[in-house]
């Protein structure tokens, strides 16, 4: 096995999940309780910079201390009930195949895999959830190749702070530089570039505009035959067929791959 792992961030970069499974449960949970709100798109791209479901919430409720919810008098307990109906609702919209794969990242994955890299993925979202989405993207056989899903609340600090990043290379049992990151926001930029991480930036519906200085290359998608990667920003790794492939990965390591 390779000395070499890729890892993925999961909504955004597995699917397009923010938009079409995350706000769409967040906002079931919000009228099945009877709350006098609903997220729109556009709040809901601001509260993406702020990492995970319970934080994106409770930071919500700071901004609108008007609001005063049933059981808020002990908000740690609240944020957590509702989040987990919130994860449950998320995992039958992933689990109903409503939210297809990104272009070209099944196509990456089991190419890194087929040349002997390690392959996890490192997420702010809860273990469960992930797991839905990467049986969903991979398929169960792909699933089962993958080093480990890392997610949720397993460290302290969620994105940007490098965290989740920094433990998923200890678990890996690799350093910085032996590893590249698969990531579609500011946020998780911001993670991987702390922890010393090299990363591909594969924009998505709430993060086309978000600046990515760090990034070896940032593009639409990872690309598929056919249809090839479009690069807005960084140095041109794409293959001879203009994919983001395993010969990408190498030239971002360069010597070290």
């Amino acid at each position: 096995m390779s000395e070499h792992a890729l890892i993925l961030d999961c909504d955004g970069v597995l699917a397009d999940t923010e938009k079409d499974g995350h706000l769409v449960a967040f906002n079931q949970v919000f009228e099945e309780a009877g709350y006098p709100f609903r997220w729109s798109e556009d709040e809901y791209a601001d509260l993406l910079k702020v990492g995970g479901g319970k934080e994106r919430m409770r930071h919500y409720l700071s901004l609108h201390p008007e609001l005063e919810l049933p059981g808020s008098d002990d908000l740690d307990s609240l944020l957590a009930e509702v989040h987990r109906r919130k994860s449950y609702d998320y995992q039958q919209i992933v689990n109903s195949g409503r939210i297809p794969g990104r272009p070209g990242v099944r196509r990456l994955v089991e190419d890194a895999l087929d040349h002997g890299w390690r392959v996890a993925i490192a997420s702010t979202s809860a273990v469960s959830s992930v797991e839905a989405v990467a049986v969903a993207v991979f398929g169960q056989a792909t699933r089962d190749r993958l080093f480990g899903i890392y997610g949720g609340d397993i460290v302290q600090a969620k994105k940007p702070a490098p965290d989740i990043y920094l433990y998923a290379l200890e678990q890996l049992g690799l350093r910085p530089d032996q590893a590249v990151v698969v990531e579609d926001s500011e946020s998780g930029a911001k993670a991987a570039e702390a922890a010393g991480i090299k990363h591909i930036v594969t924009v998505s519906h709430f993060t086309v505009d978000d600046p990515f200085p760090a990034a070896s290359v940032v593009v639409g998608d990872l690309g598929e035959p056919g249809a090839p990667a479009q690069v807005l920003a960084g140095e041109d790794v794409r293959d001879a067929d203009g994919l983001i492939s395993y010969e990408s990965l190498q030239r971002i390591l360069g010597d070290d791959a």
